[in-house]
């Protein structure tokens, strides 16, 4: 296969077209709601919602693990860095959110010791090269990079690294679709499926969406094409009266999802309740490292104390991660808060969807 080829058929115009024509013969007002910020950020970035027929509604989903990450946990980490032989390690992403405590990046400004790493190999290195300190990696992430940080854990066990720690506040992507459709905010008819999150746990777990809430469900791919076909399945499958799982992902995703990257993510990790953004505690949706894997639980290891009370502010994103409303209707979207001076973790991160419409709205 002729990858450059093949790619640019995901991005063909007339491709496009055709399945627009297609689309544009469903006559039914429907909302289907992405849940990946990276099927967010494609719909912004190619203006998939303004070639959709009116009756088709795109509504964003709280797919961002950055945006979800709830400032209960953000003082976690400040708290941890009260520790001073503690080097805490994250992803770039995080270092600008907004917290009660501070971001990460004033943290750091302020002479806390944070390093931001491109993998979690990178964290272990720290480890390593600091025998005097002890290495926290903060792990934010959902099934697609989990697998990542188990392996680190598995690997700081193999070779006797004893200073180095996670601190997990990775998510499950089931729970908190299933708690979304659940609270009934919003109306969705359809959901589409993350392609990177199917890759590890598989297209069957879906299924809970239509057997349980019977709504049709499309695991997608992240070009153009793909979000576009997607849809035009969404729309066949109400047509023909049918409700099921399909895999427009399927040179990506099985149905069984990837067996070796479940199998260390579940010898390191068990379900726990999780917190999160705009949606508060949700039971089973949280990563907690396991028994066996102890001595790495930077929760067990330091015990943080969390004194936190929820302060209210200006910015609505926990609403726009439950779909409630769209970027623009909250009153300081683009001023003063903009990707430069965020309020709120959904104009931080480039998966979220405030920092989606902002970076690719349409400009008069």
């Amino acid at each position: 296969m002729n990858y450059n080829n093949f790619h640019k058929q995901l991005r063909n115009n007339d491709i496009a077209k055709k399945i627009l024509t297609r689309i544009s013969e469903f006559q039914d007002e429907i909302t289907i709601m992405e849940f990946c910020g990276g099927h967010t950020h494609t719909i912004f970035k190619y203006g998939i919602r303004d070639v959709l027929p009116k009756n088709i509604k795109m509504r964003s989903g709280p797919g961002c693990p950055v945006c979800v990450t709830s400032n209960k946990d953000l003082a976690k980490a400040a708290v941890l860095l009260e520790n001073s032989d503690v080097i805490l390690t994250t992803y770039g992403d995080m270092m600008k959110v907004p917290g009660e405590l501070g971001s990460l990046e004033k943290l750091k400004a302020n002479g806390k010791d944070i390093r931001i790493v491109y993998s979690t190999l990178d964290a272990l290195q720290i480890a390593k090269n600091n025998p005097d300190k002890k290495i926290i990696f903060f792990g934010v992430g959902f099934e697609t990079t989990a697998p990542a940080t188990a392996a680190s854990v598995v690997l700081a066990k193999e070779q006797n690294i004893k200073n180095y720690f996670v601190s997990s506040v990775l998510k499950l992507t089931i729970p908190v679709t299933k708690a979304l459709l659940t609270l009934g905010e919003v109306n969705v008819n359809a959901v589409l499926g993350p392609g990177h999150v199917s890759t590890i746990i598989g297209s069957k777990d879906w299924e809970i969406f239509p057997n349980d809430f019977k709504i049709p469900c499309v695991i997608s791919g992240f070009e153009p094409i793909d979000i576009l076909q997607s849809v035009s399945m969404i729309l066949k499958q109400i047509s023909d009266g049918r409700c099921e799982v399909e895999n427009e992902y399927s040179r990506a995703v099985l149905p069984n999802g990837n067996p070796k990257a479940l199998e260390i993510l579940f010898d390191v990790f068990e379900p726990s309740s999780a917190d999160w953004r705009g949606f508060g505690e949700i039971p089973e949706s949280g990563m907690k490292i396991t028994e066996k894997y102890s001595e790495f639980d930077a929760d067990e290891v330091f015990a943080p104390k969390v004194n936190f009370e929820e302060k209210k502010t200006a910015c609505r994103c926990g609403e726009v991660l439950r779909g409630i409303i769209e970027p623009q209707e909250c009153k300081i979207f683009g001023n003063p808060c903009t990707p430069e001076n965020p309020f709120g973790p959904c104009m931080v991160s480039s998966e979220g969807s405030c920092a989606a419409y902002f970076n690719f709205r349409k400009i008069a």
